[in-house]
């Protein structure tokens, strides 16, 4: 049961943040977001490249090493050989050792720049991979911008259009309270003019009614009684 109301509480809590949270802070923070991932993937090609650009240094200084040991060990034997020839044993042993550890030297340096030679296309290969990541979030980004400005501009709009909407209403709303409308008035007129009218039909149906249908009808044969008279009066 505790878990149900935990997650109905959760729920409302993540639908009441997504309608209270404003579009335009959404769409800048995400732009926001989206750029600083932008900036930690530079950071670590950075990383990447340097890396590649140390090892280039590194294999020049153990070819550099290798070189100079072959030479040593070259120049080792060389000594020894004339020792030889001029019978100094000594001068046998201690160039012929000499040229043993310069041996020794130059297979180590050698072995250090075939692995220094590994990492680099290693690196090599990272480092492209880096760029081209670098490029697609890049390109990403200006999708993101310009998406950005189409959606604010789209926000904009539909901020105008609710503006224009609660103008309307407003307008709407105040006029059907201050004035009745047009339907209303005509109807109180129809209201008024068949109450009249039953007023009337009311009243012809009492004595009273009749008396002054009655005294209209003698007022009118009078008027005309005495229309006849002037009539005759003009000789027409």
């Amino acid at each position: 049961m505790l878990r149900k109301w935990w997650a109905y509480i959760k729920s409302w809590f993540e639908t009441t943040s997504e309608q209270v949270m404003d579009p335009e802070v959404e769409i800048r923070a995400a732009i926001d977001e989206a750029k600083n991932r932008d900036q930690d993937l530079r950071n670590q090609a950075a990383k990447v490249i340097a890396h590649k650009t140390q090892l280039e240094g590194q294999i020049e200084d153990a070819a550099d090493s290798v070189g100079e040991a072959k030479e040593m060990a070259k120049q080792a034997l060389m000594r020894a050989d004339t020792a030889q020839k001029s019978g100094d044993q000594a001068g046998v042993t201690k160039w012929t050792q000499a040229a043993q550890s310069l041996a020794m030297k130059l297979q180590a340096s050698e072995n250090n720049l075939v692995s220094l030679r590994g990492q680099f296309e290693s690196a090599l290969t990272q480092a492209e991979k880096a760029k081209e990541a670098v490029q697609a979030n890049a390109m990403k980004l200006q999708e993101l911008s310009a998406k950005r400005m189409e959606m604010l501009g789209t926000l904009e709009q539909a901020k105008m259009q609710e503006a224009v909407n609660a103008a309307v209403t407003s307008m709407t709303s105040t006029f059907d309270e201050g004035v009745p409308s047009l339907d209303a008035v005509e109807a109180k007129i129809e209201q008024r003019k068949a109450e009249a009218m039953a007023r009337a039909e009311l009243h012809e149906a009492t004595p009273e009614g009749a008396e002054a249908e009655l005294r209209q009808a003698v007022s009118m044969a009078e008027a005309d009684a005495k229309l006849a008279e002037l009539r005759a009066e003009l000789g027409l």
